[in-house]
């Protein structure tokens, strides 16, 4: 008879799997990073061009406009990696204090915290039977069935495994609002040196935020997994001409 090798042989070296734990985190960590980008992006554009609109509906002379433009960039871009550094923390820190009181619920109500994630199991469909015995293979390993705990029953994520810290965050943050924020600005820039028409630097600071706007929403929608590009960078410039238009608007009447 032909011996069965298949149920002693494992799927994974532990190597492989700590580096599948590594690559996981590295995973979660760069969803973090582009939800940074994207939302820093979309902000200092949208900040920095409103600015421009409202400036350019009064009589202050491109150079002032540029200086008030650089000023705010800098000032929200600090603004913007800050607050993302600091909800980073808060939230890692909120996972681990999490994590700490699950595993104190484990080590002293084992019995009944394995009941509750059974439940659990069967309020999502899943059959008494085969939810038993998957909380009883969870429950051969701690550390797996805590996660699932904080995962299925407490609707949040174990801390970041990659070891990535909230600062770089912050970093990534600061740098998207940076170089987006900059684009509606680089025409006055640019233009300077061969013309001092006010209204054809908006025009060029408008061209700018267009395109800056429309990598963004392209961008959007490849990570979300959307095939509609045109309507998400539709949606996108729809947002930035509103905000444009009402921060001009404003500057005019005010």
């Amino acid at each position: 008879m032909r011996e069965d090798t298949n149920s002693s042989t494992p799927l994974l070296e532990e190597s492989e799997v700590k580096d599948r734990k590594e690559v996981s985190g590295m995973e979660q960590w760069r969803g973090e990073i582009v939800k940074s980008i994207i939302y820093a992006g979309l902000e200092a554009i949208f900040t920095c061009f409103s600015l421009i609109a409202s400036t350019s509906a009064t009589n202050l002379s491109s150079v002032e406009v540029l200086a008030l433009g650089i000023a705010n960039l800098v000032a929200d871009g600090i603004s913007s990696s800050l607050g993302d550094f600091l909800s980073s923390s808060a939230k890692e820190d909120l996972a681990i204090e999490e994590m700490a009181v699950t595993q104190w619920e484990l080590n002293n109500h084992r019995k009944d915290q394995q009941e509750q994630l059974l439940q659990q199991y069967q309020t999502l469909g899943m059959d008494l039977n085969d939810a038993n015995t998957v909380v009883n293979i969870f429950a051969k390993y701690n550390d797996i069935l805590r996660d699932q705990k904080m995962t299925a029953q407490k609707g949040m994520m174990p801390p970041d495994q990659g070891g990535q810290k909230p600062w770089k965050n912050g970093v990534v943050s600061f740098l998207a609002f940076a170089g987006f924020g900059a684009a509606p600005l680089l025409s006055f820039v640019v233009l300077k040196p061969f013309t001092d028409n006010e209204l054809v630097m908006f025009i060029g600071a408008c061209f700018m935020s267009a395109i800056a706007l429309t990598f963004l929403g392209i961008a959007k929608a490849k990570i979300c997994g959307k095939r509609n590009y045109v309507g998400s960078v539709g949606f996108v410039l729809l947002n930035g001409a509103v905000a444009a238009s009402a921060a001009y608007f404003l500057g005019w009447m005010l």
